[in-house]
């Protein structure tokens, strides 16, 4: 396999091989806090409960278990991405913001500090959410207020060290730190999830095998669109030089149908957990009136089909949205002018820009069509074989698979630009 060549290519480099290691070491540091848990927590209950909710069943899936056990990492870097969606449509009414983001680096990082800074209080919100919805549902006991206090703070600790670790992965390390972090949360549930999934099946070789195939073409369907691309064409004038005419030099510009990867999936995961929190809160309000409104939103969200058409639908407009965020057409086509760059048969500037656009929307949409197809994946195997553990499907399949290509993709540009260095 071209995955375990290319390691094996990476571990004869020392400077490489450091860097995967660093990354191993950091992943090994999530992992033990996720096994910590935190104090005056009574965590028996927890795993039936979480078994017994679709919403939050995957969300300690993709914890790798953390939440069911109640750990010190059981909000995950779940505050970030949240910060993250807020800082990312707060960039498109905020012109401050909006000039922020088009300063290179030095906005980026001011963008990635605002961010920084708003996941504590989402780290706070979250996790008295987290705790009252389990109160409420008789699986956590009373906590004084000392208690839920300090409770609150090692949870937003947790995940604020998280935070830290994925980005010391991303700058020191190997790969994205964020991602990976997500993918190995889903990688560690996958185990207990399998067994679960045989004990069900028990001698039923037969949907045994339909879902082993349907994993397979699941796989196969995601690589291709993460894959994928659609080449427009790109010429760049060249000088005449001592009375001859150069021809133009040829490239072109890659446009991805999956262009935002996994984040849509993850966006859209975490703008269905707060609903369903303050549901389950509300229906053991004092007020009649916000329990009936619990009570409908509750039963909104556990209807199957509803939650599988509301997840479709974010999916897909997230897509968009972050496809628009790394793309925009005008400023593409305004550095293609400055390069001295055109399409052929485009003029440059406001057309080629409406170009771009054009391209960019039928490619987006068939990619956002694709990856919402595999993000509601699993509900649909859930109807149809009426088996629950299989909650990651094909959200978790493309969170591994396209971490793992993009890993493959920095190490085989870590390995190319060693060669090229060698080779001068």
């Amino acid at each position: 396999m071209k995955f375990i060549e290319t390691i094996k290519r990476a571990f004869t480099l020392q400077d490489l091989r450091k860097k995967i290691l660093y990354t191993i070491a950091l992943l090994l540091v999530f992992r033990f806090l996720t096994h910590v848990p935190l104090p005056f927590i009574d965590i028996q209950g927890l795993k039936s409960f979480f078994e017994n909710n679709q919403v939050l069943g995957m969300i300690d899936l993709f914890s790798g278990g953390s939440i069911s056990r109640f750990s010190i990492a059981m909000l995950g870097v779940g505050p970030y991405i949240t910060a993250s969606i807020v800082i990312q449509l707060l960039t498109v009414v905020v012109p401050s913001l909006e000039n922020l983001q088009k300063e290179g680096e030095y906005g980026r990082q001011k963008i990635n500090q605002y961010t920084r800074y708003l996941s504590v209080p989402f780290g706070l919100i979250e996790s008295f959410g987290l705790v009252k919805l389990l109160q409420s549902q008789g699986v956590v006991g009373v906590l004084t207020t000392e208690q839920l206090i300090f409770t609150l703070v090692l949870a937003t600790a947790g995940s604020v060290f998280l935070m830290w670790i994925g980005e010391l992965i991303s700058e020191n390390g190997i790969g994205n730190g964020l991602s990976i972090i997500i993918a190995l949360g889903i990688i560690a549930g996958l185990p207990s999830q399998i067994v679960a999934t045989a004990q069900i099946l028990d001698a039923r070789y037969l949907i045994a095998a339909e879902i082993i195939i349907a994993a397979i073409l699941v796989v196969i369907f995601i690589v291709l669109i993460t894959e994928a691309e659609r080449r427009i064409p790109v010429s760049y004038a060249r000088r005449a030089s001592l009375g001859r005419t150069l021809s133009p030099v040829e490239s072109y510009l890659p446009i991805k149908p999956n262009a935002a990867g996994v984040i849509p999936i993850i966006f859209a995961t975490s703008m269905l957990i707060m609903p369903n929190f303050l549901a389950q809160y509300l229906k053991t309000a004092n007020s009649v009136t916000l329990q009936n409104i619990g009570s409908v939103a509750g039963s909104f969200l556990s209807n199957n089909t509803y939650y599988t058409i509301l997840f479709f639908v974010l999916v897909f407009l997230f897509t968009f949205f972050y496809t628009s965020v790394i793309f925009q057409p005008n400023q593409m086509a305004e550095n293609l002018q400055k390069q001295g760059g055109f399409v052929p048969g485009i003029r440059p500037g406001i057309q080629t820009a409406q170009y771009l656009s054009s391209v960019i929307y039928k490619v987006t949409f068939s990619g956002a069509i694709g990856i919402s197809i595999v993000a509601v994946f699993p509900f649909i195997l859930q109807s149809l074989t009426n088996i629950k553990t299989l909650a990651i499907g094909g959200t978790g399949i493309l969170i591994i698979v396209s971490v793992v290509l993009e890993l493959v993709r920095q190490i085989d540009a870590q390995l190319a630009m060693r060669s090229y260095d060698e080779s001068y």
